[in-house]
């Protein structure tokens, strides 16, 4: 190997990590952007209000129920593939939004949409995995998983405009080309895209489906995530409705609210893998649950919070912590998978946290109206998620932990 290839090879890590922020970012304003565009839409086709909620929950639907599919997919055809073929796929259907005649031609372009993207956090995932080392994979994973709050911080203040200036069709059609001209990029940069043996053939692996759907483990982090996810899909969904309804706040104050929790939160992701590695390594099962347990006493402070102030001191906090926890439970499954199950893996994880993402605005929806528009008992609902992450993790069985630990390091 000659001097430019091994600097090209020291140089792939951090390109691969780079390309899949920036994916992930893209993925946030592409997914976003319906959210942003419901008003023009409505008034476009004469929606009511349930019919733009089944709208905008179409692609959480489909994209849920894709992760273990996509995990699957992931580790047969190799993380490279499934992520061009995710992006390529989700862009195609984001310009199909612009050119939606129907609320069913939208509703079927939104649930095919949330398809090409359910693939893609298990491609990349698995992506990370194997570019960095074992001991740099954790804290690469925990780095990566921020990019989700800073997309969210993002991408409403790049789409707004867009939307503002082109229309929301022409917005989605740039949106679109966008992500056909990053697969350009990231082919260019990481080739060869398929997997290849020592001969140059591409390589399909068998994946041992059953004996990754049998492993315990792996379910009791698809609980503790879910608890966790339940939390900020619950608080994104309905604080701003919270905060005009019950504590009467103008739009212009909850404008600079908002942000605050997501910033908290990527924060939380960055400073979670470098404290798990640097300060609690072999100690990750406790850095999981004191989050948690910090995560459903924030929580409960906000529940019985009575000031605006502390409503929101909580909201930050409970979003820091928890995403310090959410965070640690991927940088620290990271080490317990082996590199050929690790798409399938972490795709069943996903799994419960987009179902949390399905569901749980549906249920303080459903708690809210019950109980007479008062958001106590939704609330309440959000501490029990928080607690169930933190009792769950306490039975992390720390023996079969370190057993799965030796087996992912051997395996690279």
């Amino acid at each position: 190997m000659d001097m430019n290839q091994l600097m090209a090879q020291k140089r792939k890590p951090k390109v691969t990590f780079i390309l899949i922020y920036i994916a992930f970012i893209i993925c946030f304003i592409d997914r976003s952007a319906i959210n942003i565009a419901l008003s023009y839409i409505g008034t476009e086709f004469h929606l009511s209000t349930t019919q733009l909620g089944v709208v905008s929950s179409a692609f959480f639907f489909s994209y849920a129920f894709m992760q273990i599919p996509g995990g699957w997919l992931t580790d047969k055809f190799g993380s490279k593939l499934t992520v061009v073929v995710a992006i390529a796929m989700w862009s195609v259907f984001t310009i199909m939004t612009g050119f939606a005649w129907s609320l069913a031609s939208l509703l079927i372009i939104r649930i095919m949409f949330g398809i090409g993207e359910g693939a893609f956090p298990s491609a990349s995932l698995k992506q990370i995995a194997e570019e960095f080392t074992y001991d740099s994979r954790a804290q690469a994973t925990s780095a990566i998983v921020s990019s989700n709050y800073a997309g969210a911080a993002i991408a409403p203040l790049l789409i707004a405009p867009i939307i503002a200036t082109v229309g929301w069709r022409n917005a989605f059609h740039l949106m679109g080309i966008l992500g056909f001209v990053f697969i350009i990029v990231y082919f260019f940069l990481l080739r060869p895209i398929k997997k290849q043996d020592a001969t140059g053939a591409p390589i399909v692996q068998k994946v041992p489906l059953k004996e990754v759907i049998c492993n315990k483990i792996i379910w009791k982090f698809v609980i503790v995530v879910f608890g966790l996810s339940v939390i900020t899909k619950g608080l994104d969904s309905w604080m701003p409705t919270y905060l005009l309804q019950v504590r009467h706040i103008n739009l212009a104050g909850i404008a600079w609210m908002v942000p605050l929790p997501s910033v908290a939160a990527g924060v939380g992701a960055l400073l979670s893998g470098y404290l798990m590695v640097h300060f609690c390594n072999g100690k990750e099962k406790w850095f999981i649950a004191l989050t948690s347990l910090l995560t459903t006493l924030f929580m409960f402070g906000m529940y019985h919070s009575t000031g605006l102030v502390g409503v929101i001191s909580f909201e930050v906090l409970t979003y820091f912590f928890k995403s310090m926890a959410f965070s640690g439970c991927f940088a620290l499954f990271a080490q317990l998978v082996s590199r050929k199950s690790y798409g399938s893996s972490v795709g069943i994880v996903n799994f419960g946290g987009q179902l949390a993402g399905f569901l749980a605005p549906i249920l303080i929806g459903i708690l809210v109206e019950q109980f007479g528009g008062s958001y106590s008992v939704a609330f309440l609902f959000l501490v029990a998620a928080a607690a169930l992450s933190f009792i769950v993790s306490l039975t992390f069985d720390t023996k079969k932990m370190a057993a799965s630990r030796e087996n992912a390091e051997i395996d690279l």
